[in-house]
């Protein structure tokens, strides 16, 4: 029972810490960039896009379906930076513990 105890209250440390590395997530900002900086977004921690940033070269209306490949590459590339934070983040409060890939916390 002394052991089980002890797992409960890991369980609970755990939780709390899961719910600080939430929040701090949520607060972050990540940029993300693509045509040498021409388009460039912001992401929020749960992935939600605050802004973007077009350089007025690309207004050209010819130039309209790179302009829209570029934000989509943006967006991407500031999606991969937020993945990368929060699994930095995650490792720190799972504390080096091997989760399977694709396991989120909490369950």
């Amino acid at each position: 029972m002394k052991n089980l105890a002890s797992l409960m209250k890991q369980a609970t440390q755990m939780q709390s810490k899961m719910e600080a590395m939430q929040a701090t997530l949520e607060s972050m900002s990540i940029d993300g960039s693509a045509g040498a900086g021409m388009v460039s977004v912001v992401l929020s921690g749960k992935g939600d896009m605050r802004s973007i940033k077009i350089d007025p070269k690309l207004a050209d209306p010819t130039e309209m379906e790179m302009l829209q490949d570029l934000i989509v590459a943006a967006c991407a590339d500031a999606r991969k930076k937020l993945d990368e934070k929060a699994a930095e983040e995650m490792q720190k409060v799972t504390g080096g513990l091997n989760l399977p890939a694709g396991m989120k916390l909490p369950f």
